[in-house]
């Protein structure tokens, strides 16, 4: 799936992924390919990307909200 991550101030990631975890509001939880549609807001803590090739990546954020729709994944956060 493709995922884009956004913050006021720049690009953060572009790129395909096989997972991504996110801190949301009523709790963690993970996206993978072929997910149903959410829209949901998130909460300080660490988002972790499993690119599919390479290492998992952390992204510390404030907060922000993701969009999951046809395995396109969009993160907009705010960092600190």
């Amino acid at each position: 799936m493709n995922l884009v991550i956004l913050s006021p101030e720049k690009e953060i990631y572009k790129g395909e992924v096989s997972s991504v975890k996110v801190p949301g509001t009523s709790g963690q939880f993970e996206v993978l390919n072929n997910h149903a549609p959410i829209v949901s807001s998130l909460e300080k803590g660490v988002a972790y990307i499993k690119p599919t090739q390479g290492e998992v990546m952390e992204i510390s954020i404030v907060k922000g909200f993701i969009e999951v729709l046809n395995n396109e994944v969009a993160l907009l956060v705010q960092q600190s």
